[in-house]
C-alpha cells in the first residue's frame, strides 16, 4: 500500500469514528486555547496576605499601607493571634502572614532593630518566592526611609544620604524575559510539551488499534514489503501530524503576534522544529505499538515517556543541577532539545549554527523511529497470532 492509499483509508476511518477524529482536531485545539487562557494574566498580582499587627503604632500602620499598595500583594484581613494566622495558612485563605512584633516603633525610635517576620508556605514555590521578594522590598524601603530621616536630623547633607545608605550597589541586568512574565516563558514552553504528549499518544493509538482490531491485512496487505510498510505508516500518520502541528503553531503565533511577545530570532526555525517534534513524537508512539504489538502497552509507554518530558527539559528545574542519570534521561528526550531551540530562537535570537544541530538531530531521530516502527510492523504482519491484544 502506498502512502496516498493509506492516507485515504485513515481519513475514511476517522470519518466513521468521530471520537478518534476529535482527539487529533478540536480536543487538542481546545486544550491549547485553555492553556493560553490560563497564563494570559502573565504575572500573579494581588496575592492575598494577612497581617498580624501586635504593635498598633503609626509605623506599623504605615507598613500595612505600604504592603497593600504593592501591586503583588493584597492585605486580605488582619489576624489577632497565632491560631488565626496558622488557620489562614492551612486553609490557604492567604499565602502568607506578616507578623509585626509588639514594641516595634519604640525600638526603632530608640535606635534599636525590629524584626518583621513573614510566615509562608514554601511548598507553593511561585507564590512563596513572590511574597518574599515583595515583602523584603517593602520592609527595605520602609527601613531606608527611617534611616534617612534619622541621618537628616543628625545634620547629614541630603546629597550624601544615598551614598551613605548604599555605598555598594548591585546592578541586575535581565537579558531575556525582562518582565519575568509567566506567559512568555511558561505558556510558550507548555504548548509544545502538550503537543508532544498528544502526538506520541496519537501515534501509539493509530497504529495500535490496527493490531487490536486485527486489521493489519486490510491496512498493509498480506504480502507487503518493508518499503510499502514505511509508505503506509507515513500515510497513516500524516493527518495527525498536520492537525497537531497546525494547532501548536497557531497557539505560538497567538502568543507572538496577538499577545505581543516578539520573536528575537526566526519563527520559521521554531515552526520547522515544532513540525519535527510532532513527527518524532508520532514515530515514537508508532514504534512502541509496533514493538509491543499491544495497544495498552504502547499507550502506557507513551504516557511514561512523554508526560515527564517538561519536568526534565530544564525549563522549570535547571538541567545542570540534575543528577547525572536524570540529566542523561533528559538529554535522551526530544522535547528537551526542542525546548532549548525554542528558547534560543524566541527570546535569545541565537544564530543558525546553534539551531541547525537540533533540527538535524530531530530529523535523524524521526527517521530512525520510523524505520524501527516499520520493521516491527513488517514483523507483526507475519505473526497474526499476536494480533488482537489489548
Amino acid at each position: 500500500m502506498n502512502w496516498r492509499t493509506s492516507l485515504q483509508r485513515e481519513w475514511q476511518l476517522l470519518r466513521q469514528r468521530p471520537q478518534d477524529l476529535s482527539m487529533i482536531t478540536w480536543v487538542p485545539w481546545l486544550a491549547l486555547a485553555l492553556l493560553c487562557w490560563i497564563f494570559s494574566a502573565g504575572q500573579p498580582y494581588r496575592l492575598p496576605i494577612a497581617v498580624w499587627d501586635e504593635d498598633h503604632s503609626t509605623l506599623s500602620r504605615q507598613l500595612v499601607r505600604m504592603l497593600d499598595a504593592t501591586p503583588g500583594l493584597q492585605v486580605q484581613a488582619p489576624v489577632l493571634n497565632r491560631a488565626e494566622a496558622r488557620d489562614g495558612l492551612q486553609r490557604m485563605a492567604v499565602y502568607g502572614v506578616v507578623h509585626i512584633p509588639p514594641g516595634m516603633a519604640r525600638d526603632v525610635k530608640r535606635g534599636g532593630a525590629a524584626h518583621i517576620t513573614l510566615l509562608h508556605n514554601a511548598q507553593l514555590a511561585t507564590a512563596s518566592s513572590l511574597l518574599q521578594r515583595d515583602v523584603r522590598q517593602v520592609v527595605g524601603t520602609l527601613s531606608a526611609g527611617i534611616e534617612m530621616q534619622a541621618m537628616a536630623k543628625r545634620g547629614t547633607p541630603g546629597q550624601a544620604l544615598q551614598a551613605r545608605m548604599e555605598p555598594v550597589k548591585t546592578q541586575l541586568v535581565a537579558l531575556f524575559n525582562v518582565s519575568t512574565n509567566y506567559e512568555q516563558f511558561l505558556a510558550a514552553a507548555l504548548v509544545p510539551a502538550l503537543i508532544h504528549i498528544l502526538a506520541m499518544t496519537a501515534g501509539a493509538w493509530m497504529v495500535g488499534r490496527e493490531l487490536r482490531d486485527r486489521t493489519m491485512d486490510d491496512w498493509l496487505g498480506p504480502a507487503a514489503r518493508w518499503p510499502e510498510v514505511v509508505a503506509a505508516l507515513l500515510g497513516k500518520l500524516a493527518l495527525p501530524a498536520l492537525t497537531l502541528w497546525l494547532g501548536a503553531q497557531a497557539a505560538l503565533w497567538y502568543l507572538a503576534q496577538v499577545r505581543g511577545w516578539a520573536v528575537a530570532g526566526s519563527m520559521v526555525w521554531v515552526g520547522l522544529a515544532l513540525a519535527l517534534l510532532v513527527a518524532v513524537s508520532l514515530a515514537a508512539g508508532a514504534a512502541l505499538a509496533g514493538v509491543t504489538s499491544s495497544l495498552r502497552t504502547a499507550l502506557s509507554g507513551a504516557g511514561l515517556l512523554s508526560a515527564p518530558a517538561f519536568a526534565f527539559s530544564g525549563v522549570a528545574y535547571p538541567l545542570l543541577a540534575m543528577d547525572s542519570s536524570a540529566r542523561h534521561w533528559a538529554l535522551a528526550m526530544p522535547y528537551t532539545h526542542y525546548a532549548r531551540l525554542q528558547l534560543q530562537q524566541w527570546q535569545m535570537g541565537a544564530p543558525l549554527a546553534q539551531t541547525l544541530p537540533v533540527l538535524l538531530g530531530l530529523l535523524l531521530a524521526t527517521a530512525v523511529l520510523v524505520c524501527v516502527a516499520s520493521l516491527a510492523l513488517w514483523r507483526s504482519l507475519r505473526q497474526p497470532q499476536r494480533w488482537g491484544a489489548r
